[in-house]
């Protein structure tokens, strides 16, 4: 049996062929696993500092409520302190010489208490006003770790395609959210003044 010189050629380029394209596909399957674990670790970490946050809200909600729960409680003793006020000072005028004193007197405490309730109800007003300043500090962080966590979701289900297509390009496909997830996370975790709006209030 004779040997094709041409055939053996070109067998033996088919299989460098597909060499060289085994190689670069599990080149491509190991940039690929690479890079999910690396998004994978720092999900880990946004997601730990995203939890701290949203207990760090759900505390200003609950104090911002309690304080004006109490502010409301102030402004009802105030007002009770008032009235009580009102009406010793009125019934002090009909009242008999040698107790006028007494209604003054009377009348003066319940001026301090409603003044005391007052300046408790104003301090309680700037430490709910306070609590919601927290809550929206905290909030904004929360959106930015939100953002990045969709965001690096959606690069690491393309890298699952690449990795089952072995497709080159699809791999650059998902290093765009890539890039847009990972900024988000630095920016939630280093406190960077970037929060899409728009595309926050979209997903929100």
């Amino acid at each position: 049996m004779d040997i094709d010189p041409l055939e053996t050629v070109e067998q033996l380029t088919e299989e460098n062929e597909e060499s060289r394209q085994d190689k670069a596909s599990q080149q491509l399957n190991i940039l690929v696993a690479i890079t999910v674990a690396l998004l994978a670790t720092f999900m880990g970490i946004c997601k730990v500092k995203d939890d701290n946050i949203v207990q760090a809200m759900q505390q200003s909600q609950a104090n911002k409520i309690d304080h004006w729960a109490f502010y409301q409680a102030r402004n009802v003793r105030e007002e009770i302190a008032k009235a009580t006020e009102l009406q010793l000072r009125l019934s002090a005028k009909s009242a008999p010489a040698a107790q006028q004193a007494e209604y003054q007197a009377a009348a003066e405490s319940y001026s301090k208490l409603a003044k005391e309730q007052r300046e408790k109800k104003e301090e309680l007003k700037k430490q709910a006003e306070q609590d919601q300043i927290d809550y929206d500090s905290a909030n904004y962080k929360d959106d930015q770790f939100d953002l990045s966590d969709a965001l690096l979701a959606i690069a690491i289900s393309l890298l699952a395609v690449t990795a089952l297509t072995r497709q080159r390009w699809l791999y650059f496909l998902a290093l765009v959210p890539t890039g847009f997830g990972v900024l988000m996370g630095l920016a939630g975790l280093s406190g960077w003044q970037i929060h899409p709006a728009a595309l926050v209030a979209l997903l929100s």
